[in-house]
């Protein structure tokens, strides 16, 4: 599939729609410029089900499982998330910032969240990502480039790029080669 973004809503064609509350303007001024790659799964390690929409929308329920008791409070987001088996997922505008990166820095700017697209992947650190996960990774970041002039040239990180020592993701099971090998063959 071939993604289009549209520059003025911020909002790219074809994604499923989960608004999160957990957003708020960008600093005046300031342009997306970096992409952030992230992994999650929840419970962890497992795939599938409704707990990252849940998460992003406030309403974990606690209860569901153990792990969820230590995260429900979290008031956390993404622009998007790709899904193993390839479904795109959109929470944040583009245009607007979304509550991924925390406490963050990439060459010398604090505060990623302000100037930067933030990308989740459902996985692990230790588990490969999917094929269909890679393809629409590359597609996405092409489209984005192509749609916001801040991220024609932007670098593409990972969360444990711009938050060392405090995150580990997309883990050392994200394979950069071979999504640097696919953007070059899309772009």
């Amino acid at each position: 599939m071939s993604w289009r973004v549209d520059p003025q809503t911020g909002l790219v064609a074809g994604a499923r729609q989960r608004r999160s509350p957990n957003r708020d303007a960008r600093p005046a001024g300031c342009e997306p410029a970096l992409i952030v790659i992230h992994g999650i799964s929840l419970p962890p390690g497992e795939f599938g089900g409704p707990w990252i929409d849940a998460l992003f929308s406030n309403c974990l329920d606690p209860a569901a499982h153990p792990y969820f008791a230590g995260i429900c409070q979290l008031r956390v987001s993404c622009h998007l998330l790709i899904r193993r088996d390839g479904e795109l997922v959109q929470y944040v505008p583009l245009h607007e910032r979304a509550w991924h990166a925390g406490e963050s820095s990439y060459a010398g700017r604090r505060r990623c969240n302000d100037f930067s697209v933030g990308i989740e992947l459902e996985g692990t650190d230790e588990r490969p990502y999917d094929a269909r996960q890679y393809r629409v990774l590359a597609e996405l970041i092409v489209a984005l480039r192509r749609a916001l002039p801040g991220l024609r040239r932007a670098p593409v990180v990972g969360h444990s790029h711009i938050a060392p020592g405090r995150k580990t993701d997309p883990g050392p099971a994200f394979d950069w080669q071979r999504l640097q090998a696919l953007l070059d063959k899309v772009s």
